[in-house]
């Protein structure tokens, strides 16, 4: 009820499955059986700037020394593999490069901006492991999973589908002294990233020759079968999967959040709109030849001028360019609107 990932499993999600097993397996392995060899996987700055250990910016920030850390985020990646599902492996692989090298420039600034102001030394606190992208993929998590209320407690508290996803987030946060930093510099890579400053996903991208190396010679490894136990709810990787898939995981939520708004609401509220009185359902619009009633109420108001960047926005999450012009003009340019009433129609 509370998930907003789709199905269980980790189904068209080959890079996600190997993020969660290769770097637990490794930090199991540091913790229990080498635990000599962990001071050759911490995230030292400090070392990095004054002994030119540049190898430290790879190995201190690719496996936890911390294994409550290593639980924290492989919780994570395995609820944000859904990106990997809509978006696919490699641009999912070359968000996380992206952040991952970015994060390591705004560590070095954040350390010498907060030794600078505060006269505090964190180079070598800093926790290892891959954190910063962990936390860079809130950023497109906030921006495009549509929040749906799941429960309500304690009068404006409300519970939705994503609020399990931050408070875990909150315990990574607050898992060490100086994790706020890694942090932040997560979430700023991520902003980066996400909204394309300064054409860093062009240049910060796994180049199409490596990601096909790897989907032959890794995928093969880290694959897994589509389940069979449940019913399809998946994010789908193409586009008419995904959009079908994306009704029937949320069909439940969003009937529950309708109910308990009802419920909460006994009179409609000031400009509340009644989509299915504006036009009915996108999908069947192919099949309906409309009467002459609906067609006058069209023309006559003119068409809303949309965004074209939340358009593409849309038609990322697998719905066609006229069903999302419609949606965006009827919900007059509200992106959140326009993408809970695609999923319900």
């Amino acid at each position: 009820m509370f998930t907003s990932t789709g199905s269980s499993g980790l189904y068209k999600a080959p890079l996600s499955k190997g993020l969660l097993l290769v770097p637990s397996a490794l930090s199991l392995l540091l913790t229990l059986l080498l635990p000599h060899c962990q001071k050759f996987f911490l995230y030292d700055l400090h070392a990095v700037k004054n002994d030119f250990q540049v190898w430290r910016l790879i190995c201190g920030r690719m496996v936890c020394v911390d294994l409550k850390d290593t639980f924290c985020s492989s919780l994570l990646i395995y609820n944000f593999r859904i990106f990997e599902r809509r978006y696919g492996s490699r641009k999912f692989a070359s968000f996380l490069l992206g952040s991952w090298v970015l994060s390591a420039l705004f560590d070095l600034v954040l350390v010498e901006a907060v030794q600078y102001s505060f006269g505090v030394t964190v180079a070598s606190d800093l926790p290892s492991g891959f954190l910063a992208p962990v936390f860079a993929l809130f950023v497109p998590f906030y921006c495009s999973i549509p929040r749906v209320q799941v429960a309500q407690i304690l009068g404006p508290l409300s519970i939705t589908n994503k609020t399990l996803i931050y408070i875990l987030g909150l315990q990574l946060f607050t898992s060490g002294s100086y994790i706020w930093i890694v942090a932040i510099s997560g979430l700023i890579s991520g902003m980066c990233y996400e909204h394309r400053v300064f054409q860093v996903h062009q240049v910060l991208c796994v180049p199409g020759r490596v990601a096909q190396f790897f989907s032959w010679a890794l995928e093969p490894v880290f694959s897994s079968s589509e389940p069979t136990s449940e019913a399809r709810v998946g994010m789908g990787a193409t586009v008419d999967i995904q959009r079908q898939q994306r009704v029937e995981q949320l069909d439940r939520q969003l009937t529950l959040s309708h109910l308990a708004q009802v419920r909460r609401q006994r009179q409609p509220q000031r400009g509340m709109i009644n989509w299915n009185r504006l036009f009915p359902p996108l999908r069947q619009r192919q099949n309906i030849n409309y009467q002459d009633g609906p067609r006058s109420e069209q023309r006559a108001s003119p068409p809303l001028e949309v965004s074209e960047e939340q358009v593409a926005r849309l038609m990322e999450m697998g719905f066609s360019r006229g069903d999302a012009l419609e949606a965006l003009r009827a919900s007059n340019n509200d992106l959140n609107v326009a993408t809970n009433f695609l999923l319900q129609h």
